[in-house]
């Protein structure tokens, strides 16, 4: 049977030297197989030829049997993929879903999210608060991750010290309103998603109105008197919001949504730090993939609460020290006596 093996491998080496198409050389090793099953079936046991190619036609036969299974397999597998390629789809369907497919292709195979859960991704509506450092990573990859419709508010416009971190704003950019300089870059990215840009301040006269338009809720502003205007409207309209904050070398990052049992942000920060005490990154300075770290962590924290995957950091606060590449998890409560969600 080695013997047979080796003749099979020559074949197979010789077709690609000569490059015969696999096909060719597929048809090469069948018609061997034929002949080495039709010398077990004809020659009488005992025969030399027989003896030196497996003497026996069973062992053959189960191969061939498994053989035929993998076909079987792969031309299923060739089958399913063709149904989904545009020029397979009916006439109706939009001609970008084979691109999209295979653009969330990793996303797909991945067992806790799949294809339901980027179904979810893509008909998901989030609102990110800010296109500054926290913001331009995670909208990056909330538009690459494949979400359907991306919000940004942001008043400010590109300035030169934007750019050692805010890394979604390019140079030739300077001067632009950042929701549109982030629109810029998050359509180039992925031109399926619906990016809405609202370049003003955020101000509790219109937040309601504007949480309305969505299921999910991204922070990433560095204003004390926002952050607990954003909570309490967040908690008004029973929104998740996933919160993050940097300073110099450490960050953190939390999910505050009580209508899931978890606090929300006043729970933890009961008052607004002194002044001084939680310096700005003007103030303070800040390292620059810092951000980067934390508004990823924002992006991976909203992909799990849309599609259903893994354990969020609701109830939980992730530290991040970059000095001392410290990480630490710890668990925060809701205060019954909290202003805001406390009678909730």
């Amino acid at each position: 049977m080695a013997m047979v093996f080796v003749l099979a491998a020559g074949l197979w080496g010789l077709g690609h030297l000569l490059r015969v198409p696999v096909s060719g050389r597929l048809l090469m090793i069948g018609l061997l197989y034929v002949a080495v099953l039709m010398v077990q079936i004809a020659l009488p046991v005992g025969h030399a030829l027989r003896e030196t190619t497996g003497g026996s036609a069973g062992e053959w036969l189960v191969l061939g049997g498994l053989a035929a299974i993998v076909w079987a397999y792969s031309r299923g597998l060739k089958s399913l993929k063709s149904r989904v390629r545009p020029e397979n789809l009916p006439k109706d369907a939009p001609s970008s879903a084979g691109t999209e497919l295979e653009r969330n292709a990793r996303h797909i195979i991945l067992r806790e999210i799949g294809g339901p859960g980027q179904k979810r991704l893509k008909d998901a509506r989030v609102l990110v608060i800010g296109a500054g450092g926290l913001g331009a990573p995670a909208l990056q990859y909330l538009a690459a991750a494949g979400v359907g419709t991306i919000g940004v508010i942001d008043h400010d416009v590109v300035e030169n010290s934007n750019l050692q971190r805010q890394v979604i704003h390019t140079d030739d950019r300077i001067g632009m309103p950042k929701v549109f300089s982030a629109e810029i870059a998050m359509k180039a990215q992925n031109p399926f998603v619906n990016v809405r840009p609202y370049h003003r301040r955020l101000t509790g006269d219109i937040a309601a109105e504007l949480f309305a338009d969505y299921d999910l809720i991204l922070d990433g502003t560095d204003d004390q008197a926002t952050r607990y205007m954003v909570n309490e409207t967040a908690v008004a309209a029973r929104l998740p919001l996933v919160s993050a904050a940097i300073s110099q070398w450490e960050g953190q990052i939390s999910i505050f949504d009580p209508s899931r049992d978890a606090p929300c942000y006043q729970c933890v920060f009961p008052e607004p730090a002194a002044p001084g005490l939680a310096p700005t990154c003007a103030e303070g300075g800040v390292l620059g993939p810092l951000p980067g770290v934390l508004g990823a962590m924002m992006a991976v924290e909203a992909i799990k609460l849309l599609a259903g995957a893994g354990d969020p950091l609701l109830g939980r606060m992730m530290i991040y020290d970059a000095l001392y590449a410290d990480v630490r998890v710890i668990g925060v409560n809701r205060r019954k006596t909290c202003p805001i969600c406390g009678s909730r």
